[in-house]
């Protein structure tokens, strides 16, 4: 029986399946070939039909199943009538075969917060970077993010009509996380993942200052972790605000989960409480092997002009 199972693992085993069906809202938003693309704050500060279906149905389909649960998501959307079809009630039965961490197994309902980033990568979501775009839903206890699923509605977009389209990695901390194959980018070498649309001088020097070999500039948070957790890339670099914590709640606990680390450019832990600033301030820092290294190379000056 459901109730069996301790509220932290049937929450991510409901968001999985809730994640798989925004996977579905994102493909067939772009197969209708109308985006409905609104500029928000600026021209690369973007909002889609798929951003606003798919906060929707996560939100909708969460807070029916788990109503004393806070989420915060990241479009504001006014209140109304959701869509049944946009509900997704189901939950994926091999998450609750795993065992709950003993340390998360009293957790209530109220004491959860839930980070939601309907379309983590907008801006190339509208530009046809299929493979850049993620779903994303982070899962916080007392300020620390402890859950993460991200789906990759796009992932095998580029091997041909008969592959499988999409797929969801999960991660609880203390269990694992799983959904991928992980491997390490390769020994000596410095690739530093990095900001593709939101660049300027204070990540550009911090980046030169880690002697990089190559720099790759992507879309999406949570793509910039799953290519330090697939060995494409050592180290995501952004020395700047702009990315808030619905973009880094998710993918910081899949890193986590596999002994990497992500924190600000100071080296602070983010805090993922229902009372904190949205934005994170100081940017963010994360590798999956040889934090130090990155850590230890970036400017003062780059400190001294991003406060906490």
């Amino acid at each position: 029986m459901a109730s069996s199972h301790t509220v932290l693992m049937r929450l991510v085993a409901s968001a999985y399946s809730i994640a798989q069906k925004a996977g579905t809202i994102v493909r067939c938003v772009i197969a209708e070939g109308d985006l409905g693309i609104v500029q928000k704050t600026s021209a690369t500060d973007l909002q889609t039909k798929a951003d606003r279906l798919v906060q929707m149905s996560i939100c909708s389909s969460l807070a029916r199943k788990f109503p004393k649960l806070t989420i915060i998501g990241e479009e504001d959307l006014p209140p109304g009538e959701v869509d049944q079809e946009l509900i997704e009630d189901g939950q994926w039965e091999e998450i609750l075969k795993q065992p709950c961490p003993s340390q998360y197994s009293a957790i209530k309902e109220e004491d959860l917060v839930v980070w939601v980033d309907p379309l983590d990568g907008t801006k190339e979501y509208t530009e046809g970077l299929l493979d850049n775009v993620t779903v994303l839903i982070g899962i916080a206890y007392e300020g620390k993010a402890i859950a993460g699923i991200i789906n990759q509605p796009y992932y095998n977009y580029q091997a041909g009509p008969d592959a499988a389209l999409g797929r969801t990695i999960w991660g609880v901390l203390g269990l694992g996380a799983f959904g991928y194959q992980l491997k390490e980018a390769p020994a000596g070498k410095h690739i530093i993942t990095t900001t593709r649309s939101h660049s300027n001088q204070l990540v550009t020097d911090c980046i030169s200052a880690m002697n990089p070999d190559t720099v790759l500039r992507v879309g999406g948070a949570g793509n910039k972790i799953i290519q330090l957790i697939e060995g494409k890339a050592s180290a995501y670099v952004f020395a700047s605000p702009g990315c808030k914590k619905w973009d880094t709640c998710a993918p910081e606990v899949i890193l986590h989960a596999v002994g990497g680390k992500l924190t600000d450019i100071h080296g602070n832990a983010l805090q993922y409480n229902k009372e904190v600033k949205h934005m994170n301030s100081a940017g963010v820092l994360a590798a999956l092997r040889n934090y130090e290294y990155y850590a230890s190379h970036v400017p003062e000056s780059v400190k001294n002009a991003l406060i906490p």
